[in-house]
């Protein structure tokens, strides 16, 4: 007993960061471990327990910057003052967050076991969408008519893109543990959830974690191509045998080839009607270009610069799309020219402190890192990244990105009770 009480007070820093990840897909509760996470990091900081003397644990403070003063400042010209208040108030908790998950994970021991405990979840994820795939039903229910759910649930259609953006998590722990047969495997696992899930932005997302994976893993232009040709050659074949093989995928392929008729009609069809929204949003980046409509004040805007047929708009209720679906026109949209400047000095800042790290942290933020570049891809459509769910995630790769440029090989015996 006395044991699993000392194992307990070393792992339950762990346990907590990993808690936002298995609760993923029970919607808001996932809050609650990032609220008490917060809190902790707000004791941390007034105790004084966080070492601010490594130049690598400001990195977390100076990315929130990035992204929270463009949404307080979104506030001067906003369209929906309460919700964009709203939003700037309760994303504040990511900081305190960030600060904790830095002293949670300050030992690099701890990295091993964080990442494949996370590999495991999401391989987890991945087998019950298998499971929904072949008998229509999983641990979240009966699967959604056009696509498969998983564990998310039909009414939550974010299997693919969460899928596809933590994948680096699995690939990369199958990778350490079983070379290449065991990434092999690692992507077939993954592959026909995120195909099967319906989302084309999962797809692409995906691809792009191969390829870097890939690369990675061969380290070498001749044995990419080659690796790339084949990997290539069993995508197209899994991506032939699921399109005649599931109603779901050839529903979606149909629409996608829509796009083939060249008209700006077909064209907004095939995207499920992403060029009205994108055109939308540039008309507001327009009208207010410095520090946009605010953060989640979009679909408030949305009614004034929409077409007059334009069937988002939902007269009832004055309101239209929830955001753009497009990482750059989200941040125009509702932050401005301020707000694309911020977030293109947080890159900038997030490249500079990989470079300067050392290899054994750059193979610490690998995962999350690669997790992020899929997340952030801007040639792609997105979720909203001042979202509460989507923003939950994204933050969540971001502080375990600083905390492992930031942790160190080892922890004095005193660090335990005294500084982080």
């Amino acid at each position: 007993m006395n044991a699993l009480i000392a194992g307990l007070r070393r792992s339950w820093p762990l346990l907590l960061v990993l808690a936002p990840l298995l609760l993923l897909p029970v919607g808001r509760t996932a809050e609650l471990p990032l609220v008490l996470m917060a809190g902790a990091g707000l004791v941390l900081g007034l105790r004084r327990r966080i070492d601010w003397s490594a130049p690598a644990v400001w990195l977390a403070p100076a990315l929130f910057a990035c992204y929270w003063v463009p949404a307080l400042l979104s506030t001067a010209a906003a369209v929906a003052p309460a919700k964009t208040w709203s939003t700037v108030a309760v994303t504040l908790r990511f900081l305190p967050f960030a600060v904790f998950v830095a002293w949670a994970l300050r030992d690099a021991a701890q990295w091993p076991r964080l990442l494949a405990s996370a590999g495991v979840i999401i391989s987890l994820w991945a087998l019950d969408a298998w499971l929904q795939a072949l008998t229509g039903w999983s641990l979240g229910g009966p699967a959604e008519r056009e696509r498969i759910s998983g564990v998310f649930g039909a009414g939550n259609l974010k299997l693919g893109p969460t899928l596809a953006v933590l994948a680096p998590f699995v690939l990369l722990a199958a990778r350490t543990r079983c070379g290449g047969r065991g990434l092999a495997v690692a992507m077939a696992l993954l592959a026909l959830p995120i195909l099967l899930a319906g989302s084309r932005a999962a797809w692409l997302a995906y691809a792009i974690v191969l390829l870097a994976v890939l690369w990675r893993h061969t380290r070498d232009a001749r044995r990419f191509l080659w690796s790339g040709a084949a990997l290539a050659l069993a995508a197209a074949a899994l991506f032939a045998a699921a399109w005649h093989g599931s109603l779901r995928l050839d529903a979606r392929v149909e629409r996608s080839l829509l796009v083939l008729h060249g008209t700006e009609q077909a064209i907004d069809q095939a995207s499920a009607g992403r060029v009205r929204i994108w055109r939308t949003a540039a008309a507001m980046i327009r009208a207010q270009p410095l520090t946009g409509v605010g953060v989640r004040g979009f679909r408030y805007a949305y009614p004034r610069y929409a077409a007059a047929d334009d069937a988002f708009v939902d007269t009832s209720s004055d309101t239209g799309a929830a955001h753009a679906h497009q990482i750059v026109l989200e941040v125009l949209s509702e932050t401005g020219l301020v707000g694309l400047m911020c977030w293109l000095g947080g890159v900038w800042l997030a490249l500079r402190g990989w470079r300067r790290a050392a290899s054994a942290a750059r193979e610490r933020a690998l995962a999350p890192g690669l997790a992020l570049l899929a997340m952030c891809f801007p040639l792609n459509t997105h979720l909203a990244f001042y979202s509460a769910w989507w923003g939950l995630l994204f933050w969540w790769l971001l502080a375990l990105y600083c905390a492992a440029l930031a942790s160190s090989p080892a922890v004095p015996a005193r660090a335990n009770g005294e500084r982080g």
